[in-house]
C-alpha cells in the first residue's frame, strides 16, 4: 500500500510499503517491509508492540514471521517474512501492527489511521491488483484477524507452493513476478501464466534444467564484470545472455536498449529460450525495492563499495551499503563460489556477518591486486580459489593449482597496468568464470584480446585518438569511478599534454555527493572543465542545478572561471571540449546517456 493518501485523510505514519519477491537486505526469504521516520525510530516500547503484534497475525494466519528492525539515518525499515503467496497480505499486517501499535487506546487516532489505510487502499485499488483493496482495513484486532484470514484465503496459491516446493527439491530455480512463474532458465526454462498453473504432476521435470548463472554486483565495474564474463562464456562455446546498465544482450545482440541492471533484465534473459549461460548485472535499487530476482545462482561477484545513491531507502553509509551489495550471498549454491574484493575493507568486514544473517556463508573466493595480500594467502592455505597480481601477472589459483593468465600490462582493458580498476575487475572475472567451469586457457585468451575493439565494452574506458589529442570515454559516475577514470588520463598526458573532462551528475544525488564528485575532479588540475547537464538525468531537479552546484564547487576549489565553461548537454560539451584540444591534449570524458553516448562515439569515430 502507498505511503500517502487521497483527498483529505489524516497522513500514515510510514513512507513505503512493499513486497520483497526474493532474497533482500534483511532475509533471504520473501516478505514485506515499510519505513518509518525517525521519531518513531526511537520508540522502543512502539517497535517491540509492533514485533508483539506481527507475530500474533502471522500466527494466526498459519506461518511464523521473522521479524526485524533496521534503523538508519532517516527512521528505520520493519521487515517481516512471509511465504510467497501472501505478500499483499504481509504489507497489510506490517502496516496494521504499526498503527494498531501507535494508537492502542486511543480512539480517535484509531479512526484517523483508519481513515488514512481506508484511503490508501482505495488508491491502491486503481493502480495495482492488491486484493486487500476491496476490503477496507481496520484497526480493531478480532475484526482485523477475521479480515486478514479473508485475504489469506484470497491470496493463498497452493499449486504455486507445490511447484515451487517441487523446483527446489529438485535444485531447479525458479523466477516469479506478477503474471508469469519460470522453472529452470534458459534453454532449459519454460514458463507458465501465473494465473493457471500447472500441477505438480502435470509438469514434465527431466525436460527443465537450469544453465550457469551468475551475478554481478557493486558499486563500480558491474557492467565491465558482466561483459568480462559474457565473453568467457562465448569464448566457452556457450550462448551467453546479459543484463546491464545498458540493456539486454542475447549472442552478442543487444534485444533490449536502456537500463535493465534490475530484476526485469534478469527475468529477460533467464527466460530467453537461446541462452545457455545467464550473466545478471544486480542493481542495489532492484534488491532494495523488490529483492534478488533470481533464486539461486552458481556464482556471485560483489567488486567493491563506494559513496553512491545515499539516501535512498535507508542506506547512509558504506557499511549498509555493502551489506545491500552482500545480500547476493544469499542466492549463491552451497557449492557455489561468492566472488569478494579484498581489497575493499567495509565488504571483508560484512562477509562475516553474512552467517548471522542468512544462516550461512557460502564459499568464497577473494580476489585483490596484490596476490600475496594477507587474505588471499590465508584463503589459498585454507585451499579457497584465489585471484590477483603477482610481478606483473595476473594469477588465478582454483583447485589446488596456479594459473598464469598473463601479463597485465598486455590485457588491453588494463590501458597499459595503469587501470587498476579494471585489474580488479580482471581479477573477479576470472574467479566467476573458473566457478562457471570456463578452463582458465580460455578465461586467459578472452583476456588477451578483449578491450582491442571499444565494441568489446562500449561506454567504459573507450580510447581513440583525433589529430594528436586522446580522447578517453567513460561511465564514471561516481567519485571513485571519476578517480580511476582520471588517473588514467593523467598516464596518458605523460606530463606534457593538457587536461580537459566533463563533469556532470544526475540529479538524485546529495550535493555532498556531488561536491565530492567536483573534488576528486579537482584534485587532478584540469586545465578545463566542462560543466555539462544531463540532460536524461534530472530525477527531480531542476534545470541547471545541478550544474550550477558543480561550477560553484570549482570556482570555491580556486578554477578560473576561464576554465569553466557550460553545456546544456553532453553531446554539446563534447563538441567544446573537442574545440579547445591541441595535439597532445587529452580529453576525459564521462558520459551517462546511452542516447548521447552513441552520438559521441559516431562523432569521434568520424574525425578518427
Amino acid at each position: 500500500m502507498p505511503g500517502h493518501v487521497l483527498n483529505d485523510a489524516p497522513s500514515l505514519p510510514f513512507d513505503d510499503s512493499r513486497r520483497l519477491l526474493g532474497a533482500n537486505l534483511f532475509f533471504a526469504a520473501t516478505g514485506a517491509v515499510l519505513d518509518v521516520g525517525v521519531e518513531l525510530s526511537r520508540n522502543e516500547p512502539l517497535l517491540e508492540a509492533w514485533r508483539t503484534r506481527v507475530g500474533r497475525a502471522c500466527d494466526h494466519v498459519g506461518w511464523h514471521a521473522h521479524a526485524i528492525v533496521r534503523r538508519h539515518a532517516a527512521g528505520a525499515s520493519l521487515a517481516l517474512t512471509a511465504p510467497v503467496d501472501q505478500l499483499y497480505l504481509a504489507t497489510e499486517i506490517n502496516e496494521w501492527a504499526l498503527c494498531a501499535s501507535l494508537s492502542d487506546g486511543d480512539a480517535a487516532r484509531r479512526h484517523d489511521l483508519e481513515q488514512a489505510l481506508t484511503a490508501a487502499a482505495l488508491e491502491a485499488a486503481e493502480n495495482s491488483p492488491n486484493p486487500a483493496a476491496q476490503l477496507p482495513p481496520v484497526i480493531e484486532e478480532c475484526a482485523a484477524f477475521a479480515r486478514f484470514e479473508r485475504l489469506a484465503a484470497r491470496e493463498c496459491r497452493p499449486a504455486l507452493r507445490a511447484l515451487l516446493a517441487a523446483a527446489e527439491s529438485r535444485h531447479l530455480s525458479h523466477l516469479l513476478d506478477e503474471d508469469t512463474l519460470s522453472l529452470g532458465c534458459g534453454t532449459g526454462g519454460r514458463s507458465f501464466a501465473a494465473a493457471a498453473l500447472p500441477a505438480v504432476d502435470a509438469i514434465a521435470w527431466d525436460e527443465l534444467r537450469d544453465v550457469p548463472i551468475a551475478l554481478v554486483t557493486g558499486s563500480n565495474g558491474k557492467t565491465t564484470t558482466v561483459r568480462l564474463l559474457a565473453a568467457c562464456a562465448r569464448a566457452h562455446g556457450w550462448r551467453a545472455g546479459f543484463n546491464c546498465t545498458d540493456g539486454v544482450v542475447v549472442d552478442g545482440d543487444t534485444v533490449a536498449a536502456g537500463d535493465y541492471s534490475g530484476p526485469a533484465g534478469a527475468r529477460w534473459v533467464m527466460r530467453e529460450p537461446r541462452v545457455q549461460a545467464a550473466i545478471l548485472e544486480t542493481a542495489r535499487g532492484g534488491i532494495l525495492r523488490r529483492g534478488i530476482a533470481v533464486s539461486r545462482a552458481d556464482t556471485a561477484v560483489v567488486t567493491n563499495v563506494s559513496p553512491d545513491h545515499f539516501g535512498e531507502y535507508g542506506i547512509d553509509d558504506l557499511d549498509a551499503l555493502a551489506a545491500v551489495k552482500l545480500a547476493v550471498a544469499a542466492v549463491v549454491d552451497r557449492q557455489g563460489l561468492l566472488v569478494v574484493n579484498a581489497d575493499d575493507a567495509r565488504l571483508t568486514k560484512h562477509v562475516n556477518d553474512l552467517e548471522r544473517r542468512f544462516g550461512r556463508t557460502p564459499p568464497l573466493g577473494w580476489f585483490s591486486l596484490d596476490a600475496e595480500c594477507p587474505i588471499l594467502s590465508g584463503a589459498r592455505a585454507q585451499g579457497r580459489p584465489t585471484c590477483g597480481g603477482r610481478q606483473g601477472r595476473l594469477v588465478l589459483s582454483h583447485a589446488g593449482n596456479d594459473h598464469d593468465l598473463g601479463s597485465l600490462a598486455a590485457m588491453p582493458l588494463t590501458a597499459g597496468g595503469v587501470a587498476t580498476y579494471n585489474v580488479a575487475n580482471l581479477a573477479g572475472a576470472a574467479l566467476a568464470a573458473s566457478a562457471l567451469g570456463i578452463p582458465a586457457s580460455t578465461v586467459a585468451a578472452v583476456f588477451a584480446r578483449f578491450g582491442d575493439s571499444p565494441a568489446d565494452n562500449p561506454g567504459r574506458l573507450m580510447r581513440f585518438e583525433i589529430g594528436g589529442v586522446h580522447v578517453l570515454v567513460d561511465y564514471a559516475h561516481n567519485a571513485e569511478g571519476l578517480r580511476g577514470f582520471l588517473t588514467v588520463a593523467r598516464h596518458l598526458r605523460r606530463g606534457a599534454g593538457r587536461l580537459a573532462l566533463l563533469l556532470g551528475q544526475a540529479g538524485n544525488r546529495k550535493n555532498a555527493d556531488i561536491e565530492q564528485l567536483v573534488r576528486v575532479a579537482a584534485e587532478f588540475h584540469p586545465d578545463l572543465v566542462v560543466v555539462k547537464e544531463n540532460e536524461s538525468q534530472l530525477r527531480g531537479r531542476a534545470p541547471g542545478e545541478v550544474p550550477q552546484l558543480i561550477h560553484a564547487e570549482l570556482k570555491r576549489l580556486g578554477l578560473p572561471e576561464s576554465a569553466l565553461p557550460m553545456a546544456g548537454s553532453e553531446l554539446e560539451a563534447v563538441h567544446a571540449a573537442l574545440a579547445w584540444a591541441r595535439p597532445g591534449d587529452v580529453l576525459a570524458l564521462p558520459i551517462h546517456s546511452a542516447a548521447a553516448r552513441s552520438a559521441v562515439v559516431a562523432l569521434l569515430e568520424s574525425r578518427q
